[in-house]
């Protein structure tokens, strides 16, 4: 069983909302954020008001100055990664030696295909 954690408001949100919650969270202004990615303040100004996206650069260094990932940025909350009922699974998995994380890859791998397999068929009877 996991403690529940608050989901912070930020994570609900696009892009723009997103990178200028974190900026704020951080303490930082405009000006600063752009100083720390290189870049000139108005294309921050612009990332936060959704009229530009980031380079992929772009997106790294503004990842590493706010210090998230660049996954934390893009995604949504539940947009990827393993949901809550296998996060633990999975933790546990990528403390095991690499030879049984083979073997479940391996078993995960032939689920998967099964999976769609049947999705596939399924929406062919139809």
């Amino acid at each position: 069983m996991t403690a529940s954690h608050p989901t912070p408001t930020w994570l609900a949100m696009e892009f723009s909302e997103r990178l200028a919650a974190l900026r704020k969270e951080r303490g930082l202004t405009q000006k600063t954020l752009a100083e720390q990615v290189g870049v000139h303040i108005t294309q921050i100004q612009r990332y936060e008001n959704g009229s530009i996206q980031p380079t992929l650069d772009v997106l790294r260094r503004l990842a590493v100055a706010l210090s998230v990932s660049a996954d934390l940025l893009v995604f949504d909350k539940d947009e990827r990664g393993p949901d809550d009922e296998l996060r633990l699974q999975f933790e546990a998995v990528s403390k095991m030696p690499k030879e049984e994380k083979n073997i479940i890859k391996a078993l995960l791998e032939g689920m998967i295909i099964k999976y769609q397999a049947k999705r596939v068929l399924g929406g062919m009877n139809r």
